[in-house]
């Protein structure tokens, strides 16, 4: 072959081969470009699945926590319908039903009483002379059985004997019953004494209020009542028609019936906070 048809053949392959190497640049260049295409919207695709996934946990949170408030909002309707039904009929059924389940049996190796919750974190009073032992101490066995038959270990936290008020409080959530204004309690007026007298469990006797502020030699005053007290009694809750609590049933009159007496509500409220602060730094009521 002749020496230009050489060179015309060597200047042509060098082309080619230019011409491929460009192509393959240019394919990797591509290639490289589409990749990070994909790269980038494969990153949105999976933003967009976790924005969707925040929405979706935010909207099940949002109907869990409705739900959580209708059921709450529902038990609060229940509870003001019981305490309508109460005060508009001739019997305490309504209220008896709400208030029940916070009241227990106070039990020790001596003596058996009642007392009742006042948070919905377990503490709850009763009388001091309950849970006093033949000795005059505080008993170092306290049981208190609630309204569901279960048995829990009793913490003291105080007492005021002058009062004959307890501190106490047990493991749980609860419905405290909530105290009234004793003040504005009327000679007349029909009350509710919920108490476990003679080992009767949870047994309710009905009555009117005879006399209020009935003075004692410690300071405090008692409301006077006609309901039914016995031994058991002690440490339960005097429930007016609105299912407040307006005393703590204390004592009767021996040999004398109808004329039992309980601790007015502004005076558990000063004794129960003047324990609390006391031996909880805090006031619970």
């Amino acid at each position: 072959m002749k020496r230009h048809h050489k060179i015309i053949l060597g200047g042509f392959g060098t082309i080619v081969l230019i011409f491929m190497i460009v192509t393959t640049i240019l394919l990797n260049s591509l290639i490289i470009k589409q990749q990070a295409n994909y790269n980038k919207v494969m990153q949105e695709i999976t933003q967009l699945d976790r924005e969707n996934q925040d929405k979706i946990n935010e909207i099940a949170i949002s109907m869990i926590n409705a739900n959580q408030n209708v059921k709450n909002q529902l038990s609060s309707v229940n509870q003001e319908i019981n305490l309508l039904k109460a005060s508009t009929a001739e019997d305490f059924s309504g209220i008896i039903e709400s208030s029940i389940k916070s009241v227990v049996t106070i039990r020790t190796l001596d003596s058996q009483g009642t007392g009742f919750l006042i948070t919905p974190d377990g503490y709850l009073i009763t009388n001091a002379h309950v849970i006093t032992n033949t000795r005059g101490e505080i008993s170092k066995v306290i049981q208190a059985i609630t309204e569901n038959n279960e048995i829990k270990v009793v913490e003291f936290i105080g007492a005021n004997k002058e009062m004959d008020l307890a501190l106490l409080r047990i493991s749980g959530n609860y419905n405290p019953l909530l105290l009234g204004n004793s003040n504005n309690v009327q000679v007349g007026e029909k009350v509710i004494a919920i108490g476990n007298p003679q080992g009767f469990q949870f047994s309710v006797t009905d009555g009117i209020v005879s006399a209020i502020h009935r003075p004692s030699t410690s300071g405090q005053t008692y409301i006077q009542t006609n309901a039914e007290l016995n031994p058991g009694n002690s440490g339960g809750p005097l429930i007016n028609t609105q299912g407040k609590v307006v005393g703590i049933n204390n004592f009767k009159i021996a040999e004398t019936e109808g004329m039992g007496f309980a601790l007015e509500s502004d005076y558990i409220k000063l004794g129960v906070n003047d324990l609390s602060n006391l031996f909880l730094n805090q006031t619970l009521i």
